[in-house]
Formats: structure tokens, sequence, C-alpha cells
């Protein structure tokens, strides 16, 4: 009977991940912090529009996936109408974190800017930053960052020139401090795809975006499928702008694209190296 319990209690050790053993709180920080992207997620700041499609972006998994806790400093690139401003600034205030919004300064803050007016309570806090930056206006400091997530984006990157993607990735690096993490969430084109297609479609071979952020430093920590839709066909004239929300094609095939959904998206988790 003894050597039975013997038996039961190494396989119940070995069953609990090294991990826990190591840091008694990380489970207790790890729930608190999905506890608090759920806040965010539900906050009332929201608008009906966007929690609409909460079933095609998954904000809650996503921002857990790449590790996202409150008092992170967060940089979201090029947050366009602010989808996931929206949660990422409830989320940054409640944790006393910092969140900066970055794009090109003359246009890609508009909307951000008129939100920080209108409710100073929530969104007044967010920091704004040039990037690229080209120099002349604030950046997000070298170094400081926890968190860079990109969601989108890297296709618009990659319509200026390979030139210029790598140059986005290379500040991205630049603005983490060691060991931060990169999250990308993109537009999925199939490996066996003519990458010409990156150029027009608004689809990215993972292969490409794993090659720009390697060369700038970065190294893959790991995938999720957390975004796929393996409805997705990518094939669309208009390219990925055929499917919601956008739906390019306005009448014709309405009812086909809605129920195909919203892309197929990698979401990438890249670390900067510590040392």
């Amino acid at each position: 009977m003894r050597s039975l319990i013997l038996v039961a209690s190494t396989a119940l050790a070995l069953a609990i991940p090294a991990a826990a053993f190591a840091d008694p709180h990380a489970g207790h920080a790890a729930h608190k912090g999905h506890d608090a992207i759920a806040a965010a997620v539900a906050a009332p700041n929201r608008t009906p529009a966007n929690t609409a499609r909460d079933k095609y972006r998954n904000p809650a998994a996503t921002l857990a996936f790449f590790g996202v806790k409150p008092g992170d400093t967060v940089v979201e690139l090029w947050p366009g109408g602010g989808w996931y401003t929206e949660i990422l600034a409830p989320l940054a205030k409640a944790g006393g974190g910092t969140l900066y919004a970055a794009a090109p300064w003359e246009r890609g803050l508009n909307r951000i800017k008129e939100w920080q007016g209108a409710n100073a309570d929530v969104y007044g806090g967010i920091k704004l930053a040039e990037f690229p930056h080209a120099g002349t206006n604030p950046k997000v400091p070298d170094g400081s960052a926890d968190v860079v997530l990109t969601f989108r984006n890297v296709h618009n990157w990659r319509f200026g020139g390979a030139d210029n993607t790598a140059n986005a990735f290379k500040q991205i690096f630049a603005m983490l401090k060691p060991g931060g993490t990169l999250g990308v969430v993109e537009h999925r084109l199939n490996e066996s795809d003519d990458a010409a297609k990156e150029e027009k479609s608004g689809y990215m071979k993972e292969s490409s975006i794993i090659a720009f952020a390697e060369a700038a430093g970065f190294k893959l920590a790991e995938k999720s499928e957390i975004n796929a839709n393996p409805k997705d066909t990518k094939d669309y004239e208009k390219g990925v702008w055929t499917l919601p929300p956008n739906l390019r094609e306005g009448d014709t095939d309405r009812e086909k694209y809605l129920a195909i959904g919203e892309s197929d998206r990698m979401t990438l988790k890249f670390v900067k190296p510590a040392s």
C-alpha cells in the first residue's frame, strides 16, 4: 500500500508545472491579469459595433496570449479607428500602466486625439508618439516598453516596400525592454501562394513576418490559432477587404462573404532577447 501511495504522489508531482514550484505567486498573477483583461473587454466605453466583432478578433484570449499585464507599458502601433484602444486604455488605467498610441503623426492619431477631448477620463492618459519615427515628433523612448502590439498593420508597412517594413521592425525592437514582447496579428497568406500577393492583397505570409522580425533581432516565442478562420479562401479580386467588416463588393455576394466572416489571421508572439 505504501508503494502505491508513493507512486501516486510522484505522478501528481510530475503533473504540476515546474514553474509552480519556482514561483508560487505565478498562477495568481496570471489569473489577476486575465481578470483585468476581461474587465477591460467588458468596459462600458466600448462601442456596440466593436463588441460585435469580438467573435472574430478574440481580444481577451489574444491579449492573454501576448502576456499583457496590469501595470505594463504597452505600445499600440497604428491604432486607426481605435478598436483595440477601447480595451487597452481602461486596462492601462486600472492597472497603473502606460499606453502609447504610435502612428504617423499627421494623420494616424486623429481618432485618439478626438477621444481624448471627448472622454479624457478613459483616454486622457494615452501618450502619443510618431511611428515610424522621423526624428521631429515625440517617440516611444528606447528600452521603455514591456509589450508592443500591432493588429493587421504589417501589410500596410509592406505596401511601402521591404525597406520600410524592415525599418518598422528595427524601431519596434529599439522601443522594447530586453525580454519584452512583440505581439503581431495579421491577415495570413498561404505559404504556397505567390509572395507578390503580399504587395496588394492585404495578406502576408507567416514566413515573411517572421523573417522581418528575426532580421531585426527578435526571436519567435510562440504561435497561436486564436484568430484563425479556415473558411477564408484568400483568393478575392479586391483582396482581404472583400470580407467583413469592409465588404468592398457591396451587395454582390454579400451573404457569401458574411458567412465566411473576417479573415484568417496569424497570431505571433516574439521576444526581444534579454541579453
